[in-house]
């Protein structure tokens, strides 16, 4: 999956790392010297009246902070005609806006029907906006280096560029030591219809936007919308940072950042127990080891019709006491119907799998039904611990018929 696709794929699924609020991207933009709005994070509707007038201006917007792109079309839950990012004049409007944001639930394209619940506003200064752009930079894999992506069509339709005019979309590999080169910069201003003073503020954005994504080992940055005022600077008036979970013992700062109230119960749940699992919107549960075999039998259950729940990988070394965890996870999911277990055996043994299904179905019990698919180390002595088990499965040996079943089972 390449350039910008990429970007709305990672934010949408949200695997790749670890996500933060709009204001704390901000805080570490502005930290790294790139420029930012300023602006004040409310919990209440009278710190967001204390926030406009702090600001000091005539104009602000109240900006709802969730895990979620698409704020600004995205509508409260139970008053569509409030949206999530609104534009205010006095402090009163700013206290009755963030009064009919606060405590209730947003929803956007990336969050699902039941929405995402709003625990805090950014309340930030209004700027006079000329045009809008867009920056996100993720690391290319073809390349093996991270890619810088500008687009002179910036805004909250920027999906539909990416999906109709991809030629619209600018991309700069950059290396990690030497960071975004001036030569690199005056190409994308040539691209942009960037020059004179609007040029000379892109370069000190750029590069420090790229020193910013090596030296916190991000996985994501994303500036959209990037504005050039009418002064001719540039500005984040929105910012996605995502880091790689694997580099967050390098950075307690970034960890420090989690909020464990916008992620889903499930996922922490399986992280605990050091589990893959990510919550998706189908009613088939799917356990499988390893990711690339996740994402094959995520493929085939869409092939033949049906909708994966979840992407659960329980790895490559997991006990019985994970593997019986997956199942409480998975048969804790209401949406459920039934379950895929979908295992190759490497360096997990099917008879470890075998044993944990009994098991799982000992404590935990299966109320939905059940497909297995075992191939691999020790994989009849595994099948054969499943048929002496008792326990009501569906037992396969091809993919493509434990696809079929598990489909036609959730029917």
């Amino acid at each position: 999956m390449g350039g910008f696709v990429a970007v709305i794929a990672f934010w949408c699924f949200g695997t790749s790392g670890m996500k933060i609020h709009e204001y704390q991207a901000k805080q570490l933009l502005r930290d790294a010297a790139v420029a930012v709005p300023a602006g004040i994070v409310a919990g209440t509707p009278d710190e967001a009246a204390a926030a406009f007038k702090q600001l000091g201006g005539s104009l602000a917007v109240v900006k709802a902070q969730i895990h979620a792109g698409g704020r600004g079309k995205g509508t409260i839950k139970d008053d569509p005609t409030q949206h999530g990012v609104q534009l205010v004049r006095s402090a009163d409007e700013s206290a009755a806006v963030a009064g009919r944001l606060l405590g209730h639930k947003l929803v956007t394209i990336q969050t699902g029907p039941e929405g995402q619940t709003i625990r805090r506003v950014l309340v930030e200064a209004g700027c006079d906006i000329a045009r809008e752009l867009y920056l996100g930079i993720v690391i290319d894999r073809a390349a093996a280096l991270p890619v810088l992506m500008a687009s002179s069509a910036g805004g909250m339709n920027i999906e539909d560029v990416a999906a109709k005019t991809p030629e619209l979309i600018f991309k700069e590999n950059f290396h990690p030591d030497a960071g975004l080169q001036p030569y690199q910069v005056r190409k994308l201003c040539a691209k942009l219809d960037l020059a004179g003073s609007s040029a000379r503020s892109a370069e000190k954005f750029m590069r420090s936007l790229c020193r910013l994504f090596v030296e916190l080992d991000c996985s994501l940055v994303e500036i959209n919308p990037l504005v050039v005022t009418k002064s001719g600077d540039l500005l984040a008036l929105d910012a996605k940072i995502s880091s790689d979970d694997n580099a967050l013992f390098r950075h307690r700062q970034l960890a420090d950042l989690r909020d464990l109230s916008e992620e889903d119960p499930n996922e922490l749940r399986a992280g605990k127990a050091g589990l893959s699992y990510v919550q998706l919107d189908g009613n088939i549960g799917c356990l499988v080891n390893g990711a690339g075999l996740a994402m094959s039998t995520m493929d085939l259950i869409k092939l033949h019709g049906g909708e994966p729940a979840n992407f659960l990988d329980v790895g490559g070394g997991a006990n019985t006491e994970q593997v019986t965890e997956a199942f409480r996870i998975l048969l804790s999911d209401k949406n459920v119907k039934a379950v895929l277990v979908n295992i190759f055996g490497g360096i997990m043994r099917c008879t470890t799998i075998a044993t944990a299904i009994v098991e799982a179905y000992k404590q935990v019990g299966f109320n939905v039904p059940l497909v297995v698919r075992l191939e691999g180390t020790e994989v009849d002595q595994g099948r054969k611990i499943l048929a002496d088990s008792g326990v009501n499965i569906i037992a396969v040996k091809n993919l493509t018929d434990a696809a079929n079943k598990v489909v036609a089972a959730a029917r």
